[in-house]
Order: structure tokens, then C-alpha cells, then sequence
């Protein structure tokens, strides 16, 4: 299956969505018009029970290189900028002012019940690498570039990655790459931790489809939908103890579930497992919500 849009695809095949952002002739620099298509993609790829895993790219010769700044200096002044440019910001406000747009993507991803791969080819700067720290594995092509160049444009990272990026990568190597701003090689990003793995460039869609069909083919889409929002959402408990009393809920809620007879089942019977539960259906109510928006709203 795949749907028309403007500035991104988004394609569906063998429990694989792929989201490729597509304005290559622009380096796939972000805008409103994907601000809001990434959105939906996420919102599409969460209602499909056939959609086991989330695989988002670039088109072309990068992933994102940053916010498209055809606005000139007035690109990141909302109350200066004209209708189109304002457009950047989501409809709704915190604190007063008006949500980030590419913080409304970030959240989304965050949100997502299915573990998103992404594969990341040449430039990923400004919002073009933020986006991608709530995704769950990045792998970099070996022409990837990386660049948190906020302070280079007079801003501060934005898409929710002063949470995001300490976390992913330790509050030390955030701060050289986001008070430099300079940009980094894959090399860079994999032993800062950024990414997983580097790859050849042409064995970059390949890599990330292997490991997604690794996880269509082999584990309960209900296990690793609560599996992924635990883990993300413990990474702020206060302690341990937290995660031991969702466990144990969780153990004792899925242990009496189909999934996991099916799967001790095939395992003594030496075949595959054919797991019956869907995460629309069967999503578990007692996993506390994840990003939680102040309020609980």
C-alpha cells in the first residue's frame, strides 16, 4: 500500500511501513506541510495491525538537513513571520507561546506503539537529527553527517531534545555536540553512542529492513508495544521500584494473555509462533501513558 502525500511517502509491505521524507531536491529540509504528514504517518502506522515496524528514511542525496530557511531571517519569529511561515508552529500553545513543530513530530514518534528504525543517510542537521532521538535504533549510512547547529543559528535545540539527547547519548557528549554546533561524522555519531551501527551506503535500507523483519517475524506486537513504552518511560522513575511494580502488572496481565501461550507453545513445539493479539485491540490498559502531557490530558 502506499499513499499519495507532498513531502513524505509512505509505503506498506510485509509488516513493514517505510516513511521516506521526500523533498530531495531540498535536501528534505522540514516544513509545516511535513511537519503534519509525519504526523499522520505515525497515526496511519499505529492503526494498521499489519504494521509491525516503523522504518523512516530520506529520499535523495540526505535525510534532513534542518528547517527549510527559505524564510530568511524571520524563519524562526513567529510573531514576525507571514501566515505560511507561522504555519511551522502547531495550533495550541505552552505556557503562553506556540508549541514547536518539530517537538509535535518528536512526540508523536515517542508515542508511537511501534518500534521505529531510523536509517539515515548524508546530512541529518538541526531538526533533521532531533526527530530521530525518540526512535528506537538509528543506523547511519557511512556518508552520513550529523549536526546539532542550534547555537551556530542563535537558537537552542528544540524537538523536545534537552530531554531526548542526554539520555540517549550522556548529558557530556550533548553538551560538546549542542555548544559547538559543528557538524560530525557517522564515525562520531557511533562512538558517541548516537547511532548503533554504520553501514555502507547501500547496505543501509537493506540493514534496517533485515533487523525489522527480525522483529515482524519472531515477537508479539503486543509484547514489544508495552516492552517499548516501559522502557522509554521508566528512563524518568524515580527509582527502580516503579519499573518492578509495572512488571510485575505486566507479567502477571500478559502472562494470562493468548500471545504468551501461543508463544511457549511454538517454542516446545519447535515451530514458529503465530501470536493472535493486535496492539489496537489488545493493548494493555494498566501501561501508564507515555510521552504524559501535563495534567494527564
Amino acid at each position: 500500500m502506499e499513499r499519495a502525500v507532498n513531502e513524505i511517502q509512505y509505503e506498506v509491505a510485509d509488516g513493514i511501513a517505510t516513511i521516506t521524507l521526500h523533498r530531495p531536491d531540498k535536501l528534505n529540509a522540514f516544513t509545516h506541510v511535513m511537519r503534519g504528514e509525519l504526523i499522520e504517518a505515525f497515526d496511519a502506522a499505529d492503526a494498521d495491525d499489519e504494521v509491525r515496524v516503523v522504518i523512516v528514511t530520506g529520499a535523495g542525496r540526505g535525510f534532513c538537513a534542518g528547517a527549510d530557511l527559505s524564510h530568511g531571517a524571520g524563519t524562526f519569529d513567529h510573531a514576525a513571520g507571514d501566515e505560511r511561515a507561522r504555519a511551522r508552529w502547531e495550533s495550541g500553545e505552552v505556557d503562553g507561546v506556540p508549541r514547536d513543530g518539530g517537538g509535535t513530530v518528536a512526540l508523536r514518534i515517542a508515542a508511537s506503539r511501534k518500534p521505529v528504525i531510523g536509517a539515515i543517510n548524508g546530512a541529518a542537521v538541526g531538526v533533521g537529527v532531533t526527530m530521530t532521538l525518540p526512535m528506537d535504533v538509528r543506523i547511519a549510512a557511512s556518508s552520513a553527517r550529523f549536526g546539532f547547529v542550534f547555537a551556530r543559528r542563535g537558537i537552542i535545540p528544540e524537538a523536545a531534545s534537552t530531554w531526548f539527547l542526554p539520555r540517549v547519548v550522556g548529558i557530556s557528549q550533548a553538551m560538546e555536540w549542542v555548544a559547538t554546533g559543528r557538524i560530525f561524522s557517522a564515525e562520531e555519531a557511533l562512538s558517541g553512542r548516537l547511532v548503533s551501527r554504520v553501514v555502507p551506503d547501500e547496505e543501509l535500507l537493506p540493514a534496517a529492513r533485515t533487523l525489522a523483519r527480525e522483529i515482524a517475524d519472531n515477537t508479539s506486537g503486543v509484547s514489544v508495544a508495552v516492552a517499548r513504552q516501559l522502557l522509554w518511560g521508566m528512563l524518568g522513575a524515580d527509582d527502580p521500584w516503579e519499573a518492578h511494580r509495572l512488571d510485575s502488572l505486566g507479567m502477571n496481565r500478559l502472562g494470562a494473555m493468548a500471545d504468551a501461550a501461543e508463544g511457549v507453545s511454538a517454542f516446545l513445539e519447535k515451530r514458529p509462533a503465530r501470536f493472535p493479539l493486535s496492539p489496537s485491540a489488545d493493548f494493555p490498559e494498566f501501561v501508564p501513558r507515555w510521552p504524559s502531557r501535563p495534567g494527564g490530558t
